[in-house]
């Protein structure tokens, strides 16, 4: 997940439409409805049949033409399903950047699920990140893909920015959930060593995630952040999504991980709901906000 206040463009209907229909006179005539907002794009809804993102940072459209490159090669074996882009658009006036067009995935971003949804939610995430990480590091190298360059298990690096962010929170936190965070951090008595390398999702939460009727995962969206890196990174969402009596079933399936790559995966779980809580709380979403103070909790579960 990118830094939430970098600074941004607006995506207006009109500029959506504009850049559509210049490119892709197919869809004409094009009619736009905002579908929702991420962290780095507009999403529109296209006459009712596509799902259109336009990334609002810089940043953000190097992580789309990542994405492109590799969902189409990848998209057929995956078990839970993932956008395929079916419409490249190139960066022309007024809109600076590439922008992409899907076909729509099935179910609603979660918020409010019971521990019961949850749990349905186990098998099919072991099974979509067993089959993830096991795509092959050098053909993902082949696409083009990086390694992680950004040090996202990084402890030594990213322990001062949690705590610094701990701080931030403390309104929306309660001090037991403050204390065992700290607890949690004082016992990571080394930083991480193992080495181990495999394809990443790289920002798998509970808003890049959809679920269905009953709360089960439907689809896995917003890849921008794929690399060549540790499965722990993935592995968060086991400690930030799931319930704790489901993660000895998840890695039956996906199959067992050291204490240490564990470990790791928890603080990557908390560290990524601590910015996603501040994030809520800046945006006025209280949904969000409530759903990471649940997430917590879970995290901080044995």
């Amino acid at each position: 997940m990118n830094d939430p206040w970098s600074p941004e463009i607006e995506v207006s209907k009109s500029i959506a439409e504009l850049m559509i229909g210049r490119q892709f006179p197919q869809l004409k005539p094009v009619t736009a409805h905002v579908l929702g907002e991420g962290f780095d794009n507009s999403v529109y809804l296209v006459n009712g049949q596509f799902v259109f993102r336009f990334p609002r940072r810089e940043i953000a459209a190097g992580l789309l033409e990542t994405e492109i490159k590799l969902l189409p090669g990848i998209a057929p074996f995956l078990p839970i399903p993932v956008p395929n882009p079916l419409f490249v658009g190139t960066p022309d006036e007024p809109f600076p950047w590439p922008f992409a067009g899907y076909k729509p995935l099935c179910g609603v971003t979660p918020t409010g699920l019971t521990l019961e949804q949850r749990m349905l939610s186990v098998e099919p995430l072991a099974k979509f990140l067993k089959t993830l990480h096991a795509f092959s590091a050098s053909e993902a190298e082949k696409l083009g893909l990086p390694h992680d360059q950004l040090g996202r298990l990084d402890f030594l690096k990213r322990k001062p920015m949690l705590e610094v962010n701990m701080e931030k929170a403390k309104g929306l936190m309660g001090y037991d959930e403050m204390k065992r965070i700290g607890g949690f951090l004082s016992s990571i008595r080394r930083p991480f060593t193992n080495e181990t390398e495999a394809l990443l999702h790289g920002d798998l939460h509970i808003r890049n995630m959809l679920v269905d009727e009953a709360g089960r995962v439907s689809a896995v969206i917003d890849w921008g952040d794929t690399h060549i890196g540790h499965p722990a990174l993935d592995l968060s969402i086991v400690y930030s999504f799931l319930p704790a009596e489901g993660r000895k079933s998840f890695y039956q399936v996906y199959g067992e991980v050291e204490p240490e790559i564990k470990r790791m995966a928890r603080f990557k779980a908390i560290y990524t709901l601590l910015l996603l809580l501040l994030y809520g709380e800046n945006r006025g979403d209280v949904h969000l906000v409530d759903d990471c103070r649940t997430g917590l909790r879970l995290a901080l579960t044995d």
